[in-house]
């Protein structure tokens, strides 16, 4: 009660004021201020909040804005704050940066979601060519011999036919174990013969499936804002989300095998505390989760 009484009077009343004085005080605006002081994530964060809590719809818009209309939207900034260029030549290159990280966080999502619904099809030949090229990719040495097969299960497949473990992640799981494999084959290999250990073994595909959901439930909670902020300078894609997977894959390996599980049954245990433990690090707003090989 207190803390929504207290949220209310900032919001309405004390905000306004203090804002109202240190633009007096300093002869700049929230957002200036903010350039001027921030840096990093945090920087990008306080601008997203001054925008999307301001009561001019041109600011309050600028978070929505797409990508091509950013230079516009900054022009229209400038206009409303009665920024000099001359005298702040930082603003304008700045904030054109904090939009693009924060409409392209967005876009991200919006990316990742798209594919995230686009479920495996065994009757189209691209999913097909890709199912076939993780094989290829993880055993190169072991031809498969044919489509359907009990050889799945030496991936980490839990039965003859994959596209049946790619339901909740659709397509996207696929992609992020191809791309994990190729961009990281090594790694890929080790990890794969880590997995098949006698006792601390793991499903290596299914593991896998169940870190693309972790890397788009992040995502989608905006709990990689402050990764992305810091790691990307501008409009975040699809290659970085494909890194922060390759990050979990990799270090979720070396979280298993510290841990040392007494059995596969205890997984979601010990898949919530590793959960747990990557949501600790993004609060950080230094944080940078890149893999280091």
């Amino acid at each position: 009660m207190l803390i929504s009484l207290w949220e209310f009077f900032y919001g309405h009343f004390f905000r306004f004021w203090m804002k109202w004085l240190l633009r007096q005080m300093t002869g700049k605006c929230e957002l200036q201020r903010i350039l001027d002081t921030c840096v990093g994530a945090q920087r990008t964060h306080r601008i997203e909040n001054s925008l999307t809590y301001s009561k001019n719809k041109v600011l309050q818009k600028a978070t929505q804005v797409v990508e091509s209309e950013v230079d516009r939207c900054v022009e229209d900034i400038m206009r409303e704050k009665n920024i000099n260029p001359e005298k702040d030549t930082s603003f304008r290159i700045c904030m054109r940066t904090c939009l693009l990280q924060i409409t392209g966080y967005k876009q991200l999502y919006l990316d990742v979601e798209n594919v995230r619904k686009r479920p495996y099809d065994s009757d189209n030949a691209q999913h097909e060519k890709l199912l076939l090229k993780l094989w290829n990719l993880l055993m190169p040495k072991s031809k498969l011999k044919s489509r359907i097969s009990k050889q799945w299960a030496d991936i980490g497949f839990q039965g003859d036919d994959p596209k049946t473990d790619f339901r909740g992640m659709g397509i996207l799981g696929l992609i992020n174990l191809v791309y994990f494999s190729e961009k990281y084959t090594n790694e890929a290999h080790q990890i794969l013969s880590r997995a098949n250990h006698p006792r601390l073994g793991y499903s290596y595909a299914i593991v896998g499936i169940n870190l693309t959901e972790m890397a788009y439930s992040l995502l989608k909670s905006e709990a990689l804002k402050f990764h992305l902020y810091n790691f990307v300078p501008g409009m975040p894609t699809m290659e970085h989300f494909h890194q922060f997977y390759c990050y979990l894959v990799y270090e979720f390996d070396k979280f298993w095998f510290e841990e040392e599980p007494e059995s596969i049954m205890y997984f979601n245990l010990y898949r919530e505390k590793f959960h747990e433990k990557i949501k600790g690090l993004l609060m950080d707003c230094n944080v940078a989760l890149t893999l280091k090989i």
